[in-house]
């Protein structure tokens, strides 16, 4: 079983008519680690969620696509704070920027008191992400839950950069100075980078990130595909796919549930195996979530595909 940990908002895409006084929304779930939670259980994996739920019509809203979805539920709090909302501009190309109305939101409150004291025997891995690691009191609470669980559990990391909720990159980089350790996989984007160490070349990053702790540390490169170092000292690349690009909405969360499906369905959800992985068992690993990542780029918001999109058979 999965645990992924944070963001859990609305994505609301606005169409601007003709009227000044008017503009129609369209709302989709999404938030980082929700994503991941989501291209989990599409893909045939138990996973469970963990943040602060609110109990407004968004809230209801997400429980209900939790339930649809088949993520449990059971480590959700409760709160009567408001959902996260993130208004979502598109670019010609389909890239996303995104703008948030956050503060005081439920995701954004879960107390470091309220962090599961323990975990069902069956959790192998916990993942975390994005701007619920950066902004307090979630943050300090993420980073508990990580401390405490490191030496037992797959630690999978993403920082996921939205410098418009936390302007200072200092503090982003601060707080993958503590996780990077802890975490076993660390998966960056190439814009994560440019934001975090401008000028620094992707190989320079993912040997720091190794000689700090991770087991392996992966970039995705959009259309130019992934790259990807283990501590076992194997570097390795792939390239992207051509497709026709509807938008890159969960794109990234995409590429991140299927390197942890893949994973799972090698046997390889340990830092062991990640140190021992040879060069063709990480491209091929690559290669499945450039893949995956593609069938979400070739859909409107963040439509994770499920095993059948990708040619998979049903899991045992």
């Amino acid at each position: 079983m999965f645990l992924s940990c944070g963001d859990c908002l609305f994505d609301l895409f606005a169409s601007e008519g003709e009227d000044v006084a008017e503009v129609a929304l369209g709302g989709r779930i999404g938030g980082s680690p929700l994503n991941v939670a989501l291209g989990l259980a599409r893909l045939g994996h138990p996973v469970g969620y963990f943040t602060k739920m609110s109990g407004d019509l968004f809230g209801r809203k997400i429980r209900a696509f939790m339930e649809r979805e088949g993520i449990d539920q059971r480590f959700l709090v409760r709160t009567e704070r408001n959902t996260t909302l993130a208004m979502v501009s598109l670019s010609g190309e389909g890239s996303a920027a995104y703008s948030f109305y956050i503060e005081g939101t439920a995701d954004r409150s879960i107390e470091p008191d309220e962090v599961p004291a323990t975990l069902p025997q069956e959790l192998q891995a916990i993942h975390l992400a994005s701007y619920s690691t950066v902004t307090e009191p979630t943050a300090s609470a993420l980073l508990r839950l990580v401390r405490q669980e490191s030496d037992r559990r797959f630690i999978s990391y993403d920082p996921n950069i939205r410098a418009s909720i936390e302007p200072d990159l200092d503090v982003w980089r601060a707080k993958v100075g503590e996780l990077v350790p802890l975490a076993a996989l660390v998966k960056a984007s190439e814009e994560d980078l440019d934001q975090l160490y401008p000028g620094r070349s992707i190989d320079s990053v993912l040997q720091d990130w190794v000689a700090a702790g991770a087991a392996m540390a992966v970039v995705t490169k959009g259309e130019r595909g992934a790259s990807a170092l283990s501590a076992g000292g194997v570097a390795a690349a792939v390239d992207g796919q051509r497709i026709v690009v509807a938008d890159t909405v969960g794109a990234g969360d995409t590429f991140q549930a299927a390197l942890l499906a893949g994973l799972k369905e090698r046997g390889a959800l340990s830092r062991e195996a990640l140190q021992a992985a040879d060069r063709p068992q990480i491209e091929a690993l690559l290669d499945f979530a450039v893949r995956a990542a593609a069938v979400t780029c070739s859909r409107r918001g963040a439509d994770l595909p499920r095993r059948g999109d990708l040619g998979l058979p049903p899991l045992a």
